[in-house]
This record gives structure tokens, sequence and C-alpha cells, in this order.
């Protein structure tokens, strides 16, 4: 599944729906070059999961990983500055289950501890819009993508 985007705003919004739509134990790979987007659309996956203030949602790139508190606590990742298999040491496999996990770079995740995942890649292609390519690895997944094809989409005002 393949969404346009023209603006950050709308970028946000499909965050929103896919967050709408997640729950614990969901793996939501983000890749794309630096600029995409992936962390506006982030901040949209934790509006859609109900986080109160979604301006507290910045890129973890020096810190690694941030928790923010929706119906369900979220954990996002930056992998830019580590190795994949470096994930593991960052507890990934011990809360995986326990909450929504976002990475940020997930092309660099070791497939191996990834199991069921989503998969967003980001394509700039203009000054503020982008392109977005959804696919999954598993059942779980394929289904939430499913999900996000038969929701009609919204576009902010």
């Amino acid at each position: 599944m393949k969404i346009k985007t023209r603006s950050v705003e709308e970028t946000i919004e499909v965050g929103r729906r896919l967050g709408a739509l997640l729950e614990a134990g969901d793996v939501v790979l983000l890749v794309g070059e630096l600029g995409a987007g992936k962390t506006h659309f982030t901040r949209g996956i934790a509006m859609g999961l109900g986080v109160s203030d979604p301006y507290v949602v910045t890129s973890p790139t020096f810190i690694l990983m941030n928790q923010y508190q929706g119906r369900c606590l979220i954990r996002h990742f930056d992998l830019y500055r580590i190795e994949g298999s470096e994930l593991h040491s960052l507890g990934f496999q011990d809360f995986r289950d326990s909450g929504v996990s976002i990475l940020e770079w997930g092309e660099k995740a070791d497939p191996a501890i990834l199991k069921d995942h989503l998969r967003v890649e980001f394509a700039i292609t203009g000054e503020n819009s982008r392109q977005m390519a959804f696919s999954g690895v598993g059942e779980r997944s394929g289904k939430t993508i499913a999900k996000m094809t038969s929701a009609p989409p919204h576009r902010p005002q």
C-alpha cells in the first residue's frame, strides 16, 4: 500500500490513522533518509495511541529510545547511531510485547529479533510532499495494513 502526502500535517494524519489501529506488541519500522518525515509520522502514531501532548515526541537520536504513555506504552527507538544487533542490548525483546515499538532507521534492525512487523518506507517527493510505502511481515501486520486500506482517508483542512 502506498500513500502520498502533501504536507507535514498530512504525514502526521497518516501516522495518527495507523496509531489508532496499533496495539501492544506491534512493531513499526520506519525507513527513509534524514528529513523524510519519520519523526512527524511517529508524532501522528502517538496521537492515534492517545498521547495527550504529541509535541513531547522528539527524535531519540542521542538517547536511543524515548517512551510515551498513551493507551499503551510507546517505545520510540532511533537506530541511526547503533548497529542493528545492539537493539537487543537496549532490551527490545524484553519489552516488545508490553507496548508499541517504533524504530526509526528500522532497516538497521536485526531481522532475527523483529518477528511480525510493519515497515513504512518514506520517499521525499517534494519540499513538503512524501510517499509512504507500507508492507507487513507476518499475519498481524498484514491485518493492520488491510484495516488501514479499508478506512477512508482523512485529510486535515
